[in-house]
């Protein structure tokens, strides 16, 4: 009787012998490929490989919150070959034989099928289409004539009967195209940037362009061989993906900001050819909205234009700040500085300067500093300046570049503006007498919208100036691969004296000047600035159309943001203040209100003390804000809100935007506000399933922030 261990050498013996006869086996099919007939068969393959291109995935960019505004998604045409061709005649006819029989069975059940998928067709529909391309019989004929689905839908389609046998045995199949999907649509688009819709695919403008190189990623090789009357794709070097993109961009700031502007830009007094609103973070110069509008042929307003970055107008009005804060860093005048502006014309050097009230006599008492910008008084700004710098226009101008007035801010952006600041002894261009004071006044000079805000930014930031910020971050797979810090421009744009004075006369044009609809009465919080009104030039002519603008900073003690409007129309009544400051009005209180549960009418009363009413939110968040307030031995009551199903939309009236939006965000829906405040209605019912991808439109109250 044998035992184990006698057993197992002649287990191992066998073992070797088997590996033996498998490496035999192995050499011989390799001494058979090498040699004829077998080897002129591969070289044959190998000469008739094709190399191709393995196309990355471009990278996305992101929001500032890290939701999608510009991404690649795969889309699909839907063929179904009807034709059948195969180097094996018995392969073939096997194949068209399936075909015919399987397709005679399930041609109901596949036109109810997609008909249930493409509900803008009925079955009907569907079953003569098949039907018409069985009779032409030819390859690749299309099911859903010049129609792209998604991904889930192109799977549906794979469950359907017959289709789901395969595209060889069926002939089912879908070619794949990658295309550029904004989910916000319109919003920021010439900042975002497109794609040219054609096979390249290259970018056409916005952050799409200026970061090409990081989006796009690398593409990769392969070749593809046929083998056994099959096609095989052999990778030679694999594809790297693009990077990511994390932008500024706050897409709720831009979504309120577009519909504001759009709203003011359709109103019968204004009608606006075009319009722009930038609003910048003051301390990182970060651009959370950037919104351009043009009037379109049907009356319309789209983004067909980066007009904020590229566009050169004379700023008006806005450029006063910069003549006077000179003219008080140079020590040529102080705030007490008089002038008399009546009655409201005064002749300059052959020119008549006129303020804006002229008709009606002008001021009837001399203005101090503050006055003069208040109430925005041509005049008075022109006459200082040329009474101080008459002589010595150069000393002017070198002071507008010691407060970076017209310094290129090198943005990422293909067909930028750089601002034209003429100086009295550049040799391309005549310097006349009445330069300097139409200068000093907002004309002559040429500027883009942003390098204007990004000098009152400056102003609001204790006088640094920091270039605007579009990217925050290059991210693969989520994770930081490159930061693109804040860039300081200049650390001090005058001296702490002069920036304190030009901070009180701006806070004084929207308290007691011509920009008081830009603030809010003072009732919720302190906001400084500057009206703008200037004739726009049109071929080096003057004619009816006005370019009217507010720049400024909010709130004014303690500065977070700062912001442009810019609005050019046709109106025989412009005004900067009246027809601008409304839109930052709105905008500031909105941005203002999205943290706070205060309310308005009782924060006009600064007496007033009271527990803010929250009925929902997050309770850390709302007890961070009583103890702000110093009411830290008060109770409150909140629901929390986070506790809910994620699988359910919540119940967010009562919310504070932000708690909303949070709640919503996180179950992955996208959310849509119309007002300010704490939410007031929603719909979509509590309770629903909660969509992954749906919108949800929520109403906020303007009563309340």
């Amino acid at each position: 009787m044998q035992t184990k261990k006698n057993k197992a050498p002649r287990r191992y013996i066998v073992i070797f012998f088997l590996m033996c006869l498998a490496g035999l086996y192995i050499l011989g099919k390799a001494l058979y490929t090498m040699l004829p007939p077998e080897s002129d068969y591969w070289k044959e393959v190998a000469r008739n490989s094709k190399t191709s291109q393995i196309d990355a995935n471009r990278g996305n960019i992101l929001s500032c919150d890290h939701q999608v505004l510009s991404g690649t998604v795969p889309k699909y045409s839907l063929f179904l070959d009807f034709a059948v061709r195969d180097p094996d005649p018995k392969i073939e006819a096997k194949t068209r034989a399936f075909r015919d029989s399987a397709f005679r069975v399930d041609l109901d059940s596949i036109a109810d099928g997609l008909a249930r998928i493409f509900p803008e067709h009925n079955a009907k529909w569907f079953r003569e289409r098949l039907l018409q391309g069985k009779k032409v019989g030819r390859y690749s004929w299309p099911i859903y004539p010049r129609k792209l689905v998604t991904y889930v839908e192109y799977r549906a389609c794979l469950e359907l009967p017959f289709f789901r046998e395969g595209k060889y045995r069926s002939g089912f199949h879908g070619d794949e195209m990658l295309l550029r999907y904004r989910p916000y649509g319109e919003l920021a688009s010439r900042t975002i940037g497109t794609l040219y819709q054609d096979t390249t695919g290259q970018p056409k403008c916005g952050l799409e362009l200026s970061f090409d190189s990081i989006l796009r990623g690398k593409p990769g090789t392969e070749h593809s061989i046929r083998v056994r009357n099959r096609k095989v794709h052999v990778v030679d070097t694999p594809a790297e993906n693009g990077h990511d993109l994390l932008t500024t961009i706050d897409i709720n700031i831009q979504d309120f900001a577009d519909r504001t502007l759009r709203s003011k830009l359709k109103e019968e007094g204004v009608q606006g050819e075009i319009g722009v609103v930038i609003v910048m973070e003051v301390k990182t110069g970060d651009v959370k909205a950037i919104v351009n509008l043009t009037r379109g042929k049907d009356g319309d307003y789209y983004e067909l234009k980066n007009n904020a970055v590229s566009d050169l107008w004379e700023p008006g009005s806005t450029f006063k700040t910069a003549s006077i804060m000179v003219a008080l860093e140079d020590g040529k005048i102080n705030l007490n500085k008089t002038v008399n502006c009546a009655p409201g014309t005064y002749m300059m050097h052959g020119k008549w300067m006129k303020d804006h009230n002229w008709r009606k006599g002008g001021y009837k008492k001399p203005l101090q500093v503050k006055d003069i910008l208040g109430y925005s008084s041509n005049i008075g700004v022109s006459r200082i300046i040329d009474e101080a710098y008459g002589d010595n226009p150069t000393a002017y101008v070198e002071g507008l570049h010691r407060e970076g007035v017209g310094i290129p801010l090198n943005l990422p952006f293909v067909g930028k503006g750089e601002p034209r600041v003429p100086h009295p002894k550049d040799n391309n261009r005549h310097w006349s007498k009445t330069d300097l004071p139409w200068m000093s006044i907002g004309y002559v000079t040429m500027l883009p919208p942003i390098s204007t805000l990004t000098f009152y930014n400056a102003i609001a930031n204790g006088g640094k100036m920091v270039k605007p910020r579009f990217v925050k971050a290059e991210l693969k797979d989520g994770m930081v691969v490159r930061e693109f810090p804040t860039e300081v421009i200049k650390e001090r744009i005058c001296k702490p004296s002069t920036l304190k004075d030009i901070q009180y006369c701006l806070e004084y044009v929207v308290s007691g000047g011509l920009g008081k609809k830009a603030g809010n009465g003072g009732r919720l919080f302190k906001v400084s600035g500057k009206t703008g009104t200037a004739m726009f030039s049109e071929n080096g002519r003057y004619g009816r159309k006005h370019m009217v603008s507010f720049c400024g900073y909010f709130p004014s003690d303690n500065p977070k943001y700062s912001c442009i409007v810019c609005i050019k129309h046709q109106q025989p009544y412009p005004s900067g203040g009246g027809q601008c400051g409304p839109v930052f009005s709105e905008i500031s209180q909105y941005i203002m209100s999205r943290d706070s549960v205060r309310s308005a009418a009782l924060a006009a009363d600064s007496n007033s003390v009271f527990v803010p009413e929250v009925t929902k939110g997050s309770r850390k968040r709302a007890e961070a804000i009583v103890e702000g307030m110093g009411l830290t031995d008060k109770r409150l009551d909140v629901a929390e809100s986070d506790t809910m199903s994620l699988t359910k939309v919540p119940d967010v009236t009562g919310m504070g935007a932000k708690d909303a939006v949070y709640a919503l965000q996180k179950r992955g829906m996208r959310v849509r506000i119309n007002g300010f405040g704490q939410i007031v209605k929603q719909d979509i019912a509590p309770g629903s399933f909660a969509t992954k991808g749906n919108t949800i439109t929520l109403t906020a109250s303007p009563k309340k922030f």
